[in-house]
């Protein structure tokens, strides 16, 4: 398609999904940076992207609540005339034993990754111009079972399948749908919680003897939402520096 694409990436003041904000600012894209509350990262990401020459704004919604998600895809319409990418980068991490996990935890872990997911796939779904890509988020962690993850792993197995069907149902549309699973990434969320022996253990795991980068992310999510990845499509792609 011709003109510039407009992109919205849910998650997208902090880790993975302002690296890919900036990923996206680069390539020429104009980006709708959507937050949850912390206005300030926002804006950051704003001014980041906008040096960087694209045309950005910054719309917050709670991903979960379909109102608030239309309104967020209204926003990209009014300001940029249409959606073309959308990377749902937005999670939530809780970790626990199984046997000790707080219910009230799951129930808002699940909240955020599983009706999040559902309730941005089904405007991206309508709204996706064609052309499009829509990059979902999942986690290595679904293959690698690790203990503590239960919860989190059932929340992004989910999130494989509705990223799944939903490459099946746009059959016919021209729009790729796909999910990055990344393994141990250097962010907030990931570090949290982790003492240094851990995280030195955790950076061991990949051959490339490394945590990932959010670059790293980005760089695979701006592969799927351009023009190479055009032939990739209803695949869960696990970047994650070759853990198996």
């Amino acid at each position: 398609m011709t003109g510039t694409r407009v992109a919205i990436v849910t998650g997208g003041s902090r880790g993975i999904g302002a690296a890919v904000v900036r990923k996206l600012a680069q390539q020429g894209y104009d980006v709708v940076v959507n937050y949850a509350g912390n206005a300030e990262a926002a804006e950051k990401a704003v001014a980041a992207a906008t040096g960087a020459g694209a045309r950005t704004i910054a719309v917050a919604a709670d991903v979960a609540d379909e109102t608030a998600v239309e309104r967020l895809f209204d926003a990209a319409q009014d300001a940029f005339g249409g959606v073309d990418v959308v990377v749902h980068a937005a999670g939530r991490m809780v970790l626990a034993p199984i046997a000790e996990l707080d219910l009230s935890d799951l129930d808002a872990l699940h909240r955020t990754n599983i009706r999040g997911t559902f309730v941005v796939a089904q405007q991206a779904a309508r709204r996706v111009r064609a052309g499009g890509a829509i990059v979902t988020f999942s986690t290595s962690v679904v293959g690698l079972q690790l203990p503590t993850y239960g919860a989190y792993v059932a929340s992004k197995a989910a999130v494989e399948g509705i990223t799944m069907v939903l490459a099946r149902e746009l059959r016919g549309r021209d729009i790729t749908v796909n999910a990055v699973a990344p393994g141990p990434t250097a962010t907030a969320l990931f570090l949290d919680g982790k003492d240094e022996a851990t995280v030195e253990r955790m950076a061991k795991q990949p051959p490339l003897e490394r945590l990932g980068r959010p670059e790293d992310i980005a760089e695979t999510v701006a592969f799927l939402a351009g023009p190479g990845g055009r032939w990739v499509n209803g695949q869960v792609l696990r970047a994650n520096g070759g853990i198996v």
